[in-house]
């Protein structure tokens, strides 16, 4: 069985990947279990730190249709795809995240359709397709609204995995991932990195800025508990998903206030006042237009699950990633 991770050498990308050897099989569309014997990990940089014969690192532009074309051939039986430019940086690069977000996953799903072979394609979505006049719940049929380039090129994505599942193209999942805290590594260009950076930098004994005011609410999820709920989503079956595509992941629904009050239970008063409160309205402006809880009423009776609280996610980074 080959299984075509996108963004393979992220942390995210990375850490699927391991456990997918462990693993050892996954289920493919037909609702067969196989042995995994080939996992592409493809990213613009190469994944390191396998030495497993089964892992094959590969450098592409997932916009590169050619490429890609050899990449994901008639025997890819899965395909995750995690690669995109993140919420900041399409914000400020229109042309980049059009061509990465919608145009490579375009791409993609044609090249899936010319293979015939009706493969799983798991894309994951995002808090940003939301926006607007929110509910105090936000469902998994609540109407798409982005108010942000990124959160639109979600939106579209989202659209295009479900029309080639009901056109029988693929066999897709839509995971719409609530904000992942605490990403281990440096800062990156999404408007949500501050969620882990004013846990992380305490943590690692540096001064961190929150960009939002502590009354802002975010939906969080660990980065254990998301790896679980992509194994868990791959692992569905069609008839499972008959009525929508689409799955809100449970998480955790906590003020970036709450937050620091969370890091001053688990690490001590002196990291927690390491964290500063510096508004920047750009940042506020995308968060805030955020939903601040769903409903997952769904993706529980499927068997997904998220944190118990920020607390348990503040402990999973240290007992993961320090």
């Amino acid at each position: 069985m080959k299984i075509v991770i996108t963004g393979g050498a992220g942390f995210l990308g990375q850490r699927l990947a391991r456990r997918l050897l462990q693993a050892g099989s996954l289920t493919d569309s037909n609702g067969t279990v196989s042995p995994i014997t080939e996992l592409v990990l493809l990213d613009t940089v190469a994944a390191d730190g396998f030495g497993d014969p089964r892992v094959r690192s590969v450098v592409a532009d997932i916009s590169d249709g050619r490429r890609m074309a050899d990449i994901i051939d008639g025997g890819t039986a899965s395909v995750v795809h995690l690669a995109a430019i993140v919420s900041g940086q399409a914000e400020a690069d229109f042309d980049l995240g059009m061509r990465i977000n919608v145009d490579a996953l375009r791409t993609i799903l044609d090249i899936c359709r010319s293979n015939g072979n009706r493969p799983k394609v798991l894309f994951t979505s995002s808090v940003a397709v939301f926006g607007g006049d929110l509910p105090d719940m936000v469902r998994d049929d609540t109407a798409l609204n982005p108010r942000s380039s990124y959160g639109m090129q979600k939106a579209v994505g989202e659209l295009l995995v479900n029309e080639y599942s009901r056109r029988g193209f693929i066999d897709g999942r839509v995971l719409r991932l609530p904000t992942i805290s605490v990403r281990p590594g440096k800062p990156n260009k999404a408007a949500s990195s501050f969620a882990s950076g004013i846990i992380r930098e305490p943590l690692n004994g540096e001064p961190a800025a929150c960009p939002v005011p502590p009354d802002t609410r975010l939906w969080l999820l660990s980065p254990r508990k998301a790896i679980d709920c992509l194994l868990r989503g791959h692992e569905l079956s069609a008839g499972a998903l008959e009525s929508s595509r689409t799955i809100n992941i449970p998480g955790v629904s906590v003020t970036a206030g709450a937050m620091v009050d969370a890091l001053r239970r688990v690490a001590g008063p002196e990291v927690a006042d390491r964290v500063s409160w510096e508004p920047d309205p750009f940042v506020a402006r995308i968060v805030g237009s955020w939903p601040a809880a769903w409903d997952t009423t769904q993706a529980r009776i499927l068997g997904l699950e998220g944190d118990a609280d920020f607390d348990s996610i503040i402990r999973a980074y240290i007992e993961d990633d320090r």
